[in-house]
């Protein structure tokens, strides 16, 4: 059985937050919470986020079994480019700089280990 979780509409590029997701692609859930709550990257906040609701999903979609969470481990994590916002600063000589705002979209998939 398996869960999905996703956040879209992420206010970090999508560069940096896979750095994090990379971290935790293929480890089981206890292990993977722990690796992103002592990351020091602040995209690690928002990951752990998502995999905390993704474990929940799970343990929601069938409340008669008793899932233990080293059970379950993270079966896909990517990212994905979400819309950038452009805006613009002021530049030397009347010119302007372009500023891409970039967002991503999380998705985490855990499963069971049966």
């Amino acid at each position: 059985m398996e869960a999905k979780a996703i956040h879209r509409f992420l206010g970090s590029s999508p560069r940096k937050m896979r750095l994090v997701i990379d971290l935790i692609r293929g480890m089981s859930v206890d292990k993977a919470i722990d690796v992103l709550h002592f990351s020091p990257k602040h995209a690690s906040k928002d990951a752990e986020k998502v995999l905390r609701s993704a474990v929940s999903n799970l343990m929601n979609k069938d409340e008669a079994t008793r899932m233990e969470p080293a059970d379950i481990f993270v079966k896909e994590a990517f990212v994905n480019q979400g819309p950038t916002l452009k805006r613009i600063s002021p530049a030397p000589m009347g010119r302007a700089y372009r500023i891409r705002k970039r967002s991503c979209h999380i998705t985490i998939i855990v499963a069971t280990k049966a």
